[in-house]
């Protein structure tokens, strides 16, 4: 085991018998090069250790010969797991967007107010938890609403001004 090709942990070399021409693992992830669906072409499939649909499926290059596809090396897989991540990140960010918004207002008071709505996406039971802070940052209120609550100033402002009732 003193050859760092047969490595083991993630952060070391590709091991041989993790890779091929058209199929690499490393790194938590597996590229594979498929033929492309759409015209005579390749394309590279990246996947996440442990999940079912790739999270990046690109154009790959054709060979010398124009027929089969370029093999895959370690500078190509490198580049195709940090896109892959980039990937994963922007979907967890625009997911946790999608899941959570929050607005300021000013109560009659003149206190300001920060409202945050988090949905809950649940098959069963879709809900969204709207949470009231005071200026000090501290939770004055916690409250459930539906999951389709539309949180803008305005809702937030007769939210405060009716809590745990009715929205007019």
């Amino acid at each position: 085991m003193n050859d760092p090709r047969e490595r083991d942990d993630s952060d070391g070399p590709v091991r041989a018998e993790d890779r091929d021409p058209t199929h690499w693992k490393a790194d938590g992830w597996a590229a594979r090069i498929i033929k492309n669906e759409d015209d005579d072409g390749w394309a590279v499939e990246m996947t996440r250790d442990g999940e079912l649909d790739p999270a990046l499926v690109g154009p790959w290059t054709m060979g010398r010969d124009k027929k089969s596809p370029k093999p895959l090396d370690a500078s190509a897989f490198a580049t195709l797991v940090r896109a892959a991540n980039e990937v994963r990140l922007r979907h967890q960010q625009q997911l946790k967007a999608q899941l959570h918004r929050s607005v300021t207002v000013t109560a009659t008071n003149g206190e300001r107010i920060r409202v945050d709505l988090d949905v809950i996406p649940d098959d069963d039971d879709p809900r969204a938890i709207l949470t009231v802070f005071d200026e000090a940052g501290a939770v004055a209120t916690r409250s459930t609403v539906p999951s389709h609550f539309k949180l803008t100033a305005e809702s937030a402002r007769r939210w405060l001004e009716h809590p745990g009732g009715e929205v007019p």
